[in-house]
């Protein structure tokens, strides 16, 4: 591949990127559903972006809520090669404060009312997650957010909670506990599913909050929330517009997770046992290799 085309997939607060040349709205259907919302489609200079709201314009869905799997598929569908998630989050660490980046490393899911794979009865799959997040996108992604004036912490572990309540004090104590830095409600279902659609996904999480571990101050509000989340939404699409600069003539390589092939090693259903009408269902996502 030589080609960058990028997904974005834009959390709380950012619905939008600018600087978008030959900039095109597009409705995409899936065999998931309909996506969050409308993608905009646009380059800027060689590099081709692909933007989606997560939750929708105007913040419609919640976190259980949003379509994961018509996302990434649509995102797949559109010639993504790479998924930037740009995601709010809360701190679990006194050294990440609110308005810090932090690229993440590693994902807890405690998620549980969500369809989080494509594969199921008639195609059954079995993709590593490991590592899910790819090192070659965060480094990149990383560079350029510290280059928009972000105060960037690289690594961290990212616990995906269900929501749409925020966590408890004695939650938020067990997850620290646990050596989680970071607390938010969306990136592991499209983790995982950007795995089965073999894109290398990363991930920007921008600290709103200390959550609620803080014995001697209140727990997390939304009106928290949106005083940090204005500030950071402006460094977010600087560092969209600087990642994609900083990529012109610069040929696109596999990630070095191999996630471009995993499937080549995921699936586990006999040919004969496969389930044609599921296997129409997987014609963007698992194509390649069906």
């Amino acid at each position: 591949m030589s080609k960058w085309t990028i997904g974005v997939i834009g959390g709380s607060g950012l619905y939008e990127i600018d600087g978008l040349e030959n900039a095109e709205s597009l409705t995409v259907e899936t065999p998931w559903g309909t996506p969050s919302d409308t993608l905009m489609k646009g380059q800027i200079g060689e590099v081709e972006l692909i933007f989606l709201p997560r939750h929708g314009k105007g913040h419609r869905l919640t976190p259980t809520t949003v379509p994961y799997r018509a996302n990434i598929d649509a995102l797949k569908r559109l010639g993504c090669t790479d998924i930037l998630s740009i995601s709010a989050c809360g701190s679990l660490k006194e050294a990440y404060a609110p308005g810090d980046f932090v690229m993440i490393d590693q994902l807890i899911d405690r998620t549980f009312a969500r369809e989080k794979t494509f594969f199921g009865p008639g195609m059954v799959a079995h993709v590593s997650m490991a590592d899910p997040i790819c090192p070659r996108l965060s480094q990149l992604a990383g560079d350029a957010a510290l280059a928009a004036g972000a105060t960037v912490h690289r690594g961290g572990t990212y616990l995906t909670m269900e929501g749409p309540q925020f966590s408890s004090r004695a939650e938020s104590h067990l997850y620290r506990q646990w050596g989680c830095d970071v607390i938010g409600m969306t990136n592991a279902p499209e983790a995982k599913l950007a795995r089965e659609a073999e894109l290398p996904y990363a991930t920007i999480a921008m600290v709103t909050d200390y959550d609620c571990w803080r014995e001697e101050e209140e727990g997390v509000t939304v009106a928290n929330v949106l005083e940090v989340m204005a500030a950071n939404t402006s460094k977010a699409k600087t560092a969209i517009q600087t990642l994609a600069d900083n990529l012109q003539g610069i040929p696109r390589t596999t990630s070095p997770l191999g996630t471009e092939t995993c499937l080549d090693y995921a699936l586990i259903t006999a040919p004969e046992a496969r389930d044609p009408a599921v296997l129409a269902k997987l014609d963007a996502v698992a194509g390649r290799v069906l």
